[in-house]
């Protein structure tokens, strides 16, 4: 209630955007999710809201705050590295992350090696118990826990005289890896790497192991990719749209830290005025800053033609120009990254949007089946759904496009406005694959002025019989100056039906 009461005041305030790095929500239907119920009327009130989309990724579903009048921000890396190296007897070398970079970077001397928990014993893999014997004086590899206790791993493995720690990813975490303020000397691994480390150290009577500190290192690639944490799709509460939004920085964030006030459990042994902190809150105001430079340039925009802009814009390949990986390093879905990674200078001047305003959520709500009661829960107002249109999900002039499609083809209608020159043509360039036909009529827009509007409808079949593993592709409007960018998904057969 407090939070709710939070984003009423801001309402009252007059602000322009509202930054909620919060997941108070577990994909609840609208009517009952007060966060929804409350940004609703932000959104009214022409205020923009950007949302995390929730750290219980990479689970199927996990996404929170996923109402379409709000930004759902998932979370990526970037291309930087605070660099750690570890080197075992036997010459293999990994790269791993730690913000405990002590000024003489200099190699040390071997130290032994041990994995508490080579044995299969739970609480000593992740380095809960520990036998000083064990470890004093020696480098262990632990297995991560979650994400805020990695600190507390490595203070449970320096009170028992361990030297040095190396932390090695579960499967599900993949690549993914922090750059956690340790301490003591350390290396974030990936799964695969710490695989490697383990078996090493069962092949060997005497394992051994060196950390070295190399500073910043730029260029790491590959990036971006999506952080395993990240809340994924499809959006529970409605699962014909497209969710999270879009992807931005989340992962190794350098933030104002106040461990003394914040965080007492570290009070002790982290005395850091920044640190680094991973999340999609860490993401979402980055989406948000983006969002406030918009509304600068573009004051007249709503809500959702800022959204359109920071959609329809952003890329889906990384620095290296090939397609953006999840934490496994395979193609990242768009229910892990929706539409794509945040592009800032793109954003601003995108050409094309696709606004919406109350009147169309309002039908899109209708068509949820949630009652003229529901409705008015979420708005505020009587509603009677059998007088209005009520409007499928994708029928929602949304920037993203779900289609559960079956046997039968399925058209919907989409309703662009011309945000750029006057006197533009887009042209429709579908990139879907073989099985499935995307028909866009008309195929060519032409505008003769700024903020005139223009429709045309998207016919989506497949060519064959339906795929269970459901498809991915984009719908393009390329003009000599923009490429205006929608992702189309059909579900897995299973989701759709």
């Amino acid at each position: 209630m407090d939070i709710v009461a939070g984003l009423d005041a801001a309402v009252k305030d007059g602000v322009d955007v509202l930054s909620f790095s919060i997941s108070a929500t577990d994909g609840a239907q609208f009517n009952y999710d007060l966060i929804a119920i409350a940004t609703f009327k932000a959104m009214e009130h022409g205020i923009f809201v950007s949302a995390a989309a929730g750290n219980d990724g990479p689970a199927a579903g996990s996404i929170t705050n996923g109402a379409p009048w709000m930004l759902t921000v998932a979370a990526g890396t970037m291309d930087r590295a605070i660099r750690t190296t570890v080197r075992l007897g036997d010459g293999q070398v990994f790269d791993g992350e730690s913000l405990f970079q002590p000024r003489n970077n200099t190699a040390g001397r071997p130290l032994p090696l041990v994995f508490p928990g080579r044995n299969g014993d739970p609480e000593a893999r992740d380095c809960s118990t520990l036998v000083e014997a064990e470890v004093r004086g020696k480098v262990v590899l632990c297995e991560s826990r979650s994400i805020t206790e990695h600190v507390e791993q490595g203070q449970m493995v320096s009170a028992y005289g361990g030297a040095g720690m190396i932390l090695m990813n579960k499967p599900a975490e993949g690549f993914t890896t922090f750059a956690d303020a340790h301490v003591l000397p350390a290396s974030h691994v990936s799964y695969a790497a710490g695989s490697k480390i383990a078996a090493y150290i069962k092949s060997t009577p005497r394992p051994t192991a060196t950390i070295t500190f190399r500073g910043t290192v730029m260029g790491s690639s590959p990036a971006p990719s999506v952080a395993f944490f990240s809340s994924r799709g499809p959006n529970k509460a409605s699962p014909g749209i497209l969710k999270p939004d879009i992807t931005g920085p989340g992962m190794n964030i350098l933030a104002a830290w106040a461990p003394s006030e914040m965080h007492p459990e570290f009070a002790d042994d982290v005395s850091l005025p920044f640190f680094m902190e991973s999340g999609t809150s860490m993401s979402t105001p980055h989406l948000s800053g983006i969002a406030a430079i918009i509304k600068s340039l573009h004051p007249s925009w709503s809500p959702a033609a800022i959204k359109s802009a920071i959609m329809t814009s952003s890329g889906t390949a990384d620095h290296a120009g090939v397609p953006i990986k999840d934490e496994q390093y395979r193609r990242a879905s768009f229910y892990s990254m929706g539409a794509g990674y945040v592009n800032p200078s793109r954003a601003v001047d995108p050409g094309l949007v696709y606004d919406l305003g109350a009147g169309e959520y309002i039908a899109y709500l209708c068509g949820l089946g949630i009652g003229d009661d529901g409705v008015k829960e979420i708005t505020g107002r009587r509603v009677a759904c059998a007088k209005l249109k009520a409007i499928t999900e994708a029928e929602l002039n949304y920037p993203s496009l779900v289609v559960k499609l079956l046997s039968h083809p399925i058209t919907v209608r989409r309703t662009v406005t011309n945000v750029g020159k006057a006197n533009s043509v887009y042209k429709a360039v579908v990139d879907m694959p073989r099985a499935v036909s995307v028909v866009v009529r008309p195929p060519v827009l032409r505008f003769a002025r700024a903020n005139e509007k223009q429709s045309f409808t998207v016919t989506v079949r497949w060519n064959g019989p339906p795929a269970v593993a459901g498809a991915e592709g984009n719908l393009k409007w390329v003009s000599s100056e923009h490429v205006v960018r929608s992702p189309i998904v059909i579900p897995p057969a299973k989701a759709a039906a």
